[in-house]
């Protein structure tokens, strides 16, 4: 074997223990083999000053080129451990603070109450015949009070604990609707009879406690006709309660009452059964106060511009938020306020359960 074909056999050899080196401590043991004070190259470099000039031409290039790559594959080597070693303790030490993907708003939104039960009430008195009016919340005296047989002055005007704005420069103050029964009369000033409409939304009276909020929901209803009559409207109220409480029947009684805007004025009661958590309707020994209605008084019509001497009509309202704890057993008006999210996730629907007479209005 010439000295050149020992030089290779040497490289081989230093290379195949480079690239058998399974750990950085190994990987030392080879370079100072190879590298060190009495390392295989390094005796292999000693030799170059016992050499003739010519010897020295020809093995000295080749010892040092030898060095250099003998080094450059420990180096490459040992880059390569490190990166490996960053990596196994990169995923031995890995800890995920990210946060789980979360659902989509139709797994996890929830349809408020009330909504609920105004879309449940749309669509009992839809199939009724009724069409839904609106109104806003902000109104004048003259429709809250005024049109409605609440004449300036008149002491049932502090039935409602109304909210009113400042005055404006003309001394008109307008005023949080405390019913919403202006929609009632913008109906009737914009719409010919026969009438037929029920006025859900947002009311303002000032009270708060465990059954009355500052803000509150009520729903209204409206016919006018030639020969509308309580005949009509006892049936509507039966029909109506009957199907939001999806019960097979209800039994209502009427009693005497006074309301400015109705004459005759009655309140009618449920019946039904109270329990510790809970009250049943359409059964039972006990009775349930649930709305107030009327025979809409003359003096309405004709503020309205309908003729009372050719139409009549009756008029009734009621609390959707009460009707609502009633209906799923809330036991504080003031929750359906809260803005718990808890509360929500427990009372809420979901937001594809619109409520359908043919599929159930709660199924």
């Amino acid at each position: 074997m010439t000295d050149i074909d020992s030089l290779n056999s040497l490289e081989a050899d230093v290379l195949a223990q480079v690239a058998g080196a399974s750990d950085e401590a190994a990987l030392e043991a080879v370079r100072v083999g190879a590298l060190g004070k009495k390392g295989s190259v390094s005796e292999k470099l000693k030799t170059l000053g016992a050499m003739s000039p010519d010897e020295r031409k020809t093995f000295g290039p080749a010892l040092n080129a030898l060095r250099d790559r003998v080094a450059s594959a420990l180096a490459d080597k040992k880059a390569a451990l490190a990166d490996a070693a960053l990596e196994a303790r990169l995923a031995s030490e890995r800890l995920d603070v990210s946060l789980p993907v979360r659902e989509g708003g139709l797994e996890t939104g929830r349809i408020h109450p009330v909504s609920q039960v105004m879309d449940e009430l749309t669509a009992i008195f839809s199939a009724m015949g009724f069409s839904v009016a609106e109104g806003p919340d902000i109104e004048t005296d003259e429709l809250n009070f005024t049109a409605l047989n609440f004449p300036v002055g008149h002491p049932a005007r502090e039935m409602h604990d109304t909210f009113f704005l400042p005055e404006k420069a003309d001394g008109e103050r307008l005023l949080l609707r405390t019913h919403t029964s202006p929609v009632q009369v913008r109906t009737m000033r914009s719409t010919q009879p026969p009438i037929r409409v029920i006025c859900p939304g947002r009311t303002y009276r000032f009270d708060m406690d465990q059954t009355h909020t500052p803000m509150f929901h009520q729903v209204e209803g409206l016919v006018i006709d030639k020969e509308a009559h309580l005949g009509h409207l006892r049936w509507v109220l039966e029909e109506f309660l009957k199907t939001f409480f999806e019960v097979p029947s209800v039994e209502l009684r009427f009693r005497p009452s006074f309301f400015p805007f109705t004459e005759p004025s009655m309140e009618v009661d449920v019946r039904c059964r109270k329990l510790p958590n809970e009250v049943r309707i359409g059964e039972g020994d006990d009775w349930l106060e649930i709305l107030g209605c009327g025979m809409v008084h003359p003096n309405v019509l004709r503020n309205c511009g309908v003729d009372p001497d050719v139409y009549q009509g009756f008029a009734w309202g009621m609390g959707i938020d009460r009707i609502a704890m009633l209906k799923y057993g809330m036991p504080d008006l003031r929750d359906l306020f809260s803005a718990d999210a808890r509360w929500l996730s427990h009372y809420g629907f979901r937001p594809l359960d619109f409520p359908t007479l043919a599929g159930g209005l709660s199924s």
